[in-house]
């Protein structure tokens, strides 16, 4: 009786032992397919996850096409998502949300040196996949309006962004220099899609955007009202410049929103950045999918994205996976 009990105890342990492994086969297969397996190479990577910005900018406009040609090129399945833009995007990235993203050049410096809206919160385990293009910083508001000039804002409802976005660093710069701060104006933060809307509705005076052009939301803005950019002059540009270097002297063409004539402002730069864990060979197969089919993207920044000029700008590290596709360009 005593030999059958002990056999059978014998039994239900061993039936215990094998599926406690079979449940950590599982999740070893999942954490696999989350994290991408062998850190010393791409092939276990399954999922990339592309974060982009809002729906009506120029971020999520070009992403679903990069993230195409990215699956298309190393065979790794490649989702582009809607996200708040550079300042979460790189939080998502440190968290580990995420494997590459759209970010303005001055967040990821901001980003990767602890200032600005991530004192105390440095994002340490992100390097640049490479610069795209420059994302031009529009003041946008109606003629019907009256507002001409920055100082033409004071103690009107203005959209600034999302309080720690790349949009809301760059108006409250942009303000600094015309001597105003949010104090002067009644700041509202709402989104690229938002200030469309609450533009044309009358909610709102003026709406700062910084994205490529032209941009979705305001060329819907302006199929249905007459569109105005508030110009940045050339004295004040120089002094941005000269205290924010990461700036650049931007003109948006005659033509763009119906715009009768060029109209001065500023710009930053879009970049992609990349988690530092992405293994070195996925890393340059992304950089090569992505500059290689650069040309063949149907949005009008697509042309600005080219291999030449994938450094240009760039104030962080950049990944060793993406560095051996510039260097070979080069060569």
């Amino acid at each position: 009786m005593k030999k059958k009990l002990f056999g059978l105890i014998a039994l239900m342990l061993v039936a215990v032992m094998a599926l406690a492994a079979c449940g950590s086969d599982k999740e070893d297969a999942k954490d696999g397919d989350a994290k991408g397996g062998d850190s010393d190479s791409g092939k276990d990577y399954k999922f990339l996850s592309l974060l982009t910005g809002g729906t009506q900018g120029t971020y999520y406009a070009l992403g679903g096409a990069i993230a195409e040609n990215i699956e298309k090129d190393t065979g790794v399945k490649t989702s582009a998502e809607v996200s708040q833009a550079s300042a979460a995007n790189m939080t998502a990235l440190k968290d580990g949300d995420a494997e590459i993203a759209f970010v303005q050049t001055d967040i990821a410096y901001y980003a990767t040196e602890g200032k600005m809206m991530f004192e105390g919160d440095k994002v340490d385990n992100v390097s640049a996949l490479g610069a795209l293009y420059p994302e031009t910083v529009q003041l946008i508001t109606l003629d019907k309006t009256g507002i001409k000039t920055f100082d033409d804002l004071k103690g009107k409802k203005v959209s600034v962004g999302a309080p720690g976005s790349g949009t809301y660093a760059n108006a409250e710069q942009l303000l600094e220099i015309h001597g105003l701060s949010m104090d002067d104006i009644k700041p509202q933060n709402l989104d690229f899609g938002e200030s469309q809307e609450s533009l044309q509705a009358g909610q709102i005076d003026a709406a700062f955007i910084t994205a490529g052009t032209p941009t979705g939301a305001v060329e819907g803005l302006n199929a249905v009202a007459k569109v105005f950019v508030v110009p940045v002059e050339d004295d004040k540009a120089d002094e941005l410049i000269s205290k924010y270097q990461y700036y650049a002297k931007e003109v948006i063409p005659a033509g763009t929103y119906g715009l009768e004539k060029d109209t001065p402002t500023v710009s930053v730069g879009a970049m992609l950045a990349i988690k530092n864990d992405v293994p070195e060979d996925l890393a340059y197969e992304i950089t090569k999918a992505v500059y290689d089919n650069a040309s063949k993207l149907q949005h009008a920044k697509g042309k600005l994205i080219k291999a030449e000029t994938g450094l240009d700008g760039i104030g962080i590290p950049v990944h060793p996976g993406a560095q051996k596709y510039f260097d070979e360009v080069k060569k």
